[in-house]
């Protein structure tokens, strides 16, 4: 073995591997090699147990989560003569690395792997361990501090179970985790809202240990005072031809005082998802409202909020360093799906510890009014990770907190009676789209090449288009200013809607393995419109039986519009109009929909397809 004085490990020492002897291990600057000192030596095993091949194995810092000191213990050795099976062990000083083998065939689980290496001098393993946490600590940029948020009684009431699978592999990677553990409905929403700026930036990000609702809950927290942008323009704002946006701008401060607070009903807390509420939503209620409210009215709409805080500097969205994960324990789980390919905690857990980092849109929700009788309320406002849905989606979401008793099966039950009442709605929306025709968002009625978003994603990595760039919505767009640009327009659809649906990522899950939109990426800048028109429901029936099947295209029919866009308004004379944002109620018959690009970046790094 080479040695400098001070037990600095150099590129080449001999040591024992666990279940194979003596091998030389070799260091680079992304890994370490390990070769048996035999070189023509193989190792079989009988009686089922497996074989241990001649060969160099690579480990990748990039795989390794952790590195620890183990105690004196035995090295299992093939090559010394013990037992009939041949080998023996050892005893001698030890230390593991703990790494992810990422199989080939994907989408599949990542797979915990420990090599376990030996040497009789203690030193040598001391300096092994403190080599090897210096290349991976100073490499990569991993968290070291995270705010863990569990949901108890998501899906089967698995959240707790969950977190207890993953928590000793945080623990092996040494990193710093605060766990809360959810008691009421909206208790993410406040721990997260009220959560002082200095404290946000001791961490390096937030996990949810729960399904979408409570990965919703957090997201609207975060976003509610920090994100500062202009709202999307409101219905009326915009002129009856279909012309461009051109209405003034007028500055609106929000502030804590603004937001209204309402007393919790514990009754109707939801043992699911955390639900935010505010006066005129009936179905859930907590003791935090619906988004922030600001109280003036105008055309567009730009928060200006507080600068620096006596907590030093705020903080604000988007950003580059405050990353979000998800360890998957709810019904669906649509957005790890849609984000890492596979709904496993371990590989979520791993994503998270190994600081994976992707870009996310954000669809940014501002209700107008809540009923047509009512007066033009102030604007609340929401965000939405996954999708938001009007009309059977609403209704869905409406019944199911009816039935919540009866587990995840409700939502299976409440969409069936939703079904068969086959209610259709009177609804106006209003989308942009390119002037030039032959750039049109509309998406034609014929089998078309798709392009899946995944990881490495060169639509999501594309950097965001100068004004002069933007020719087509095939590529990624900013709207900092899209709404007075010449080269959009506002094109109208009204008529009677089974469904109205908004997409922001593909929304993939377990009974809709290629989701809502197959080709949505998760950081274009789009929304995909999906109006699903009124018709006979044996072809409502078709089109969703068709969203169970992979490779199916369930948007290519007569009576779906699909319009891939970067905002649109809704209006609905409907006096219940409910809305679905990721699981959770919004009541509301006038609203602004626009997508943000990339305005939260997540633990993870694109499906695996």
């Amino acid at each position: 073995m080479e040695m400098q004085s001070d037990h600095e490990v150099a590129l080449s020492s001999t040591l024992f591997l666990d279940g194979v002897g003596e091998v030389v291990v070799q260091l680079s600057s992304d890994g370490l090699s390990c070769s048996p000192v035999d070189s023509d030596a193989i190792t079989n095993y009988c009686l089922g147990v497996r074989s241990y091949l001649a060969k160099e194995t690579k480990i990748s810092f990039s795989d390794v989560y952790a590195i620890e000191p183990k105690e004196w213990g035995s090295i299992y050795d093939p090559s010394v003569a013990g037992t009939f099976l041949h080998g023996d062990h050892v005893e001698m000083h030890r230390f593991a690395v703990h790494g992810v083998v990422r199989p080939k065939k994907q989408p599949a689980p990542w797979i915990l792997s420990e090599y376990i290496f030996g040497h009789k001098d203690l030193n040598t393993c001391e300096a092994w361990v403190r080599q090897l946490n210096s290349c991976t600590s100073n490499q990569y940029r991993r968290p070291k501090k995270l705010l863990v948020l569990v949901h108890p009684l998501c899906g089967k009431g698995k959240g707790l179970k969950t977190w207890e699978t993953v928590a000793p592999v945080f623990s092996q990677a040494k990193v710093e985790t605060k766990v809360i553990v959810t008691e009421r409905a909206g208790h993410a929403y406040d721990v997260v809202s009220t959560l002082p700026d200095r404290e946000l930036r001791s961490l390096d990000g937030i996990v949810t240990v729960g399904g979408d609702g409570l990965f919703n809950e957090v997201l609207n927290g975060l976003l509610s005072s920090r994100h500062k942008a202009s709202y999307p323009p409101p219905p009326t704002g915009l002129a009856q031809n279909g012309d461009n946006y051109q209405n003034q701008q007028i500055n609106i401060t929000v502030n804590a005082d603004d937001t209204s607070h309402t007393s919790a009903d514990e009754g109707n807390s939801s043992p699911e998802t955390s639900c935010r509420n505010d006066d005129n939503e009936p179905l859930l209620s907590t003791s935090q409202p619906a988004g922030s409210r600001v109280s003036n009215l105008g055309t567009q709409y730009r928060v200006n909020r507080p600068g620096d805080s006596a907590d030093g500097p705020s903080v604000s969205f988007p950003n580059d360093w405050f990353r979000l994960g998800l360890i998957p324990a709810g019904s669906t789980d649509a957005i790890v799906l849609s984000t890492t390919g596979v709904r496993d905690p371990v590989t979520s857990a791993l994503h998270i510890i190994l600081g994976s980092k992707m870009s996310l849109d954000i669809a940014q929700v501002v209700r107008w009014k809540t009923s047509p009788s009512s007066v033009m309320d102030s604007p609340t406002l929401r965000y939405a990770a996954s999708f938001a849905g009007y009309g059977f989606y609403g209704d869905v979401i409406k019944e199911s907190e009816k039935l919540r008793w009866m587990g995840p099966v409700r939502y299976d039950y409440a969409g069936t009676m939703v079904f068969l009442k086959h209610k259709t709605y009177e609804a106006e929306v209003t989308y942009l789209e390119p002037q030039n025709i032959n750039s049109s968002s509309h998406i034609p009625r014929r089998k078309r090449q798709k392009q899946i978003c995944r990881t490495n994603c060169m639509v999501c990595n594309q950097p965001t288009p100068s004004e002069s760039d933007r020719e087509s919505l095939d590529g990624a767009v900013n709207k900092s200013d899209i709404y007075t640009d010449r080269d959009f327009k506002w094109s109208k659809l009204k008529g009677r809607f089974l469904s109205i649906g908004a997409a922001v990522i593909s929304c993939r899950n377990e009974r809709a393995p290629d989701g809502l939109v197959a080709d949505a990426h998760l950081s274009d800048g789009f929304l995909h419109l999906i109006l699903v028109k009124d018709c006979p429901r044996p072809h409502y029936l078709w089109h969703l039986t068709q969203l169970t099947k992979r490779g199916s295209d369930p948007l290519n029919y007569s009576f779906i519009e699909h319009r891939k866009t970067p905002a649109f308004t809704f209006v609905s004379q409907h006096d219940r109009s409910l809305w679905n944002l990721d699981g959770e109620a919004l009541q509301a018959c006038q609203v602004s929909v626009q997508a943000c690009r990339g305005l939260v970046n997540l633990f993870a790094s694109g499906p695996e397809v």
